[in-house]
């Protein structure tokens, strides 16, 4: 079997904790200590987050979208092949290096997806985006760490608090959409999102295609 090759590594925001970014002949991995983040054969449930979104505003004239997390960037690259040319996409990544790795080691899994004259990538939290533009975007997708419950960043849970998810629809045009990606099932989230005024639609989809473990996508309207 081809071992593992360490590529680099860089700290979270934080200095807390170590991404590593892994090769093992054509396959990557993104690991925090013993955790797989992502990997590059498991992209289902990571595109099934903007396609499900991406239906649910086609009917919107020039869409804006903003995905929090770049990750391999399977979200982006499913999103443009949903949305048509007059659609602009707001990737913010909140860690300097994996967009390094995105245009580096892992060009070929982007595909040049990151030069689409639709595409921004901007260093910076997503949180701010969503708090310092209010009725902006059709869409805002989060694809943040492991989901409601932070790992990798704990700031990253007040995205999902009520405060980070009225916030979050503040940011949505009307008719627009929230779309969270998780691990698992949340049930305390589920009840936050409709405390927050969604209409929400809990999804559960595979890591790749019809196999691999289970995760869930909320949708989440504004209406």
């Amino acid at each position: 079997m081809i071992p593992w090759v360490q590529l680099d590594s860089a700290k979270t925001p934080n200095g807390g904790q170590e991404l590593r970014l892994k090769r093992r002949g054509t396959e990557f991995s993104i690991m925090l200590g013993t955790n797989e983040l992502m990997n590059s054969r498991l992209s289902g449930s990571e595109e099934a987050l903007a396609k499900l979104s991406c239906e649910r505003i086609a009917g919107h004239r020039q869409p804006t979208i903003l995905i929090g997390g770049l990750g391999m960037g399977f979200t982006l690259r499913a999103a443009l092949a949903e949305l048509a040319n007059d659609a602009g996409i707001v990737v913010a990544e909140l860690v300097p290096a994996v967009v390094a790795w995105a245009r580096g080691p892992m060009a070929e899994v982007f595909g040049g997806c990151l030069d689409d004259p639709r595409v921004t990538v901007q260093e910076i939290d997503v949180g701010h985006l969503i708090r310092s533009r209010p009725a902006a975007w059709d869409a805002i997708l989060l694809d943040v760490d492991n989901g409601p419950e932070g790992i990798v960043h704990k700031s990253n849970d007040a995205l999902y608090s009520l405060q980070g998810l009225g916030a979050a629809r503040n940011a949505l045009k009307p008719g627009g959409v929230l779309a969270v990606w998780s691990q698992g099932p949340d049930s305390s989230f589920t009840r936050r999102l409709k405390q927050a005024g969604f209409t929400v639609e809990e999804v559960s989809t595979r890591a790749n295609g019809k196999r691999g473990a289970r995760h869930v996508i909320w949708i989440a309207a504004r209406t």
